[in-house]
């Protein structure tokens, strides 16, 4: 039986959208930052960057501090949800 993959979790989908987002604020297409990062020396196709930012490929710290790097951010930049910051819509309500 083959194993089976783990969940992406709210951490990881927070991740992705958070990629997403920054790279088209910085105006890099998929391929644009894709090389960028295998620049930095952690191959990465913009296939893998497409299913890490649509959440069907879970995205390691490896690959999350070189797309962090690529896009010129600090990984846990990338981690935070923008919705848990003081100060944010929606922020401490429980």
């Amino acid at each position: 039986m083959p194993p089976r993959p783990l969940e992406i979790g709210p951490a990881g989908r927070t991740a992705a959208h958070a990629i997403e987002r920054t790279r088209t604020a910085r105006g890099y297409s998929q391929r644009q930052l894709a090389a960028r990062v295998t620049a930095l020396g952690r191959l990465m196709t913009f296939t893998a960057l497409s299913r890490i930012e649509r959440t069907v490929r879970r995205c390691d710290i490896d690959d999350l501090v070189a797309i962090a790097t690529a896009l010129g951010v600090a990984p846990q930049v990338l981690l935070a949800d923008p919705l848990a910051l003081p100060g944010a819509v929606g922020a401490g309500a429980t």
